[in-house]
């Protein structure tokens, strides 16, 4: 018996000995022996291809085991589409909220948190950079995590100060949680139904209908897309569902690309993030499109990148998660995959209201957080640290209710509002700054 590694190679000796003899019976003008030979050529062929192909199924390839769903619990979401989940800090019964952030290259713990908690930081000399500030942080070490009965151990957090994110989410934000959590498992975020699946990593198999990415996973998320403006540019962005914004671009990568016309309108807006705020310009971009997605008149903040946070030229910004709320997720880190696929809020409009202020909830008090200058809640009179009482007749003081009402343009909105001793009421109307193209 001829071993089975033999016969490849000798079925190809046997092709190579027999398209000679094709060629001399053809030159031979002999049609009725070349025809007998091109087919017993064919036939030897079709008998090397089936066995290639056998060959090559019975090849044994190594798999991880299949990921498994380790726990599915529900999650919220704030304006701009952020992740809010729910967890406790063993052996503390408190639940505590967490902003989850792909923009976070760890885990931490809010300082005044940790202080109810009667916890010990360790001091240390590392630093942390946010787009409005740098600060140094201390360290709780070895600590766990448990999401709706399953533990997540050996968690070092780093102690900031979110009193500031607090304010403007309108819920204590107890944390953030990055890239500590979502490099050790496969994380399923469902927007559909607000459900955040932890999966084991191992072989897994993605739904029909989306697109796979495989970004650059090194603590953060970067990836590619396109900007369309007054010219095209591809660049390199941020992957942050931390960021409850569309777009965001620095300075300089809006001044070296001349993606945007020299004319375009530009709206002063006053942002947030860490180190508290900072201040930015408001515009619309024609249209961003990563993979086979496209969005257009896309909400740009643009701001000036003082920290080096894009570390620019090498991003131009950062994607934020009322781009990303409008697909189901699947990020797996372990094998740098990101798995979108468009969910029911694909096809949302975006917010194109301008009112110019910026509401805070501050101990329980509804406040005028900032008032960009010569805004419409500028001309209007309305200044920071009013304390609002009413909008447009609802005294409800529903923090998130005046939010989604600050959220419609062209609407008149009137404020009853304290200001020390004083009640004023405020009349203004919100502004479009959706451009006509």
């Amino acid at each position: 018996m001829v071993d089975r590694p033999l016969i490849s190679p000798i079925i190809g000796l046997l092709l190579f000995l027999e398209y000679p003899v094709i060629y001399f019976n053809f030159i031979h003008h002999n049609p009725f022996k070349t025809t007998c030979m091109r087919a017993k050529f064919c036939f030897i062929l079709i008998v090397w291809l089936v066995f290639q192909g056998a060959k090559g199924f019975s090849q044994e390839e190594m798999v991880s085991p299949p990921s498994q769903t380790l726990i599915e619990f529900p999650f919220k979401t704030l304006i701009g589409g952020v992740v809010v989940l729910q967890a406790t800090l063993i052996p503390n019964p408190d639940t505590l909220n967490f902003i989850l952030d792909t923009g976070s290259g760890g885990i931490s713990l809010d300082s005044t948190t940790v202080q109810s908690l009667s916890l010990t930081p360790v001091q240390s000399d590392i630093r942390i950079r946010g787009v409005a500030g740098i600060r140094k942080v201390d360290f709780l070490y070895n600590k766990s995590l448990c999401f709706s009965g399953f533990q997540v151990d050996s968690l070092d957090f780093h102690v900031n100060d979110y009193t500031f994110l607090s304010r403007v989410y309108g819920v204590k934000v107890d944390g953030i949680i990055g890239y500590s959590l979502l490099s050790r498992y496969i994380v399923k975020l469902n927007y559909d139904d607000s459900l955040m699946q932890i999966c084991s990593p191992g072989t897994i198999r993605y739904p029909k209908g989306g697109f796979l990415f495989k970004p650059n996973i090194k603590g953060l998320v970067v990836q590619h897309a396109k900007l369309k403006d007054r010219r095209e540019v591809h660049a390199r962005f941020l992957h942050d569902i931390g960021a409850g914004v569309c777009l965001m671009l620095s300075r300089e990568f809006v001044a070296d690309s001349t993606v945007l016309a020299w004319n375009r309108k530009l709206w002063p807006k006053e942002g947030h993030g860490l180190g508290g705020k900072l201040q930015m310009d408001l515009t619309v971009i024609k249209e961003l499109r990563f993979g086979p997605y496209k969005f257009k008149h896309v909400p740009t903040l643009i701001f000036d990148d003082v920290y080096n946070v894009t570390s620019y030229p090498y991003l131009g910004g950062l994607i934020g998660n009322d781009i990303f709320r409008r697909f189901n997720v699947i990020y797996n880190y372990p094998e740098g995959d990101i798995y979108l696929r468009p969910n029911n809020n694909f096809r949302d409009r975006f917010d194109y209201a301008y009112s110019g202020i910026d509401l805070q909830l501050i101990d329980g008090r509804i406040e005028i957080g900032g008032v960009a200058k010569g805004s419409p809640a500028a001309i209007a009179g309305v200044k920071m640290g009013d304390v609002v009482l009413g909008m447009n007749g609802d005294f409800s003081l529903d923090f998130f209710k005046y939010k989604k009402l600050l959220q419609h343009p062209k609407r008149a909105i009137t404020l009853l509002v304290r200001r020390d001793a004083e009640l004023m009421i405020l009349k203004f109307k919100i502004k479009n700054i959706k451009q006509v193209f």
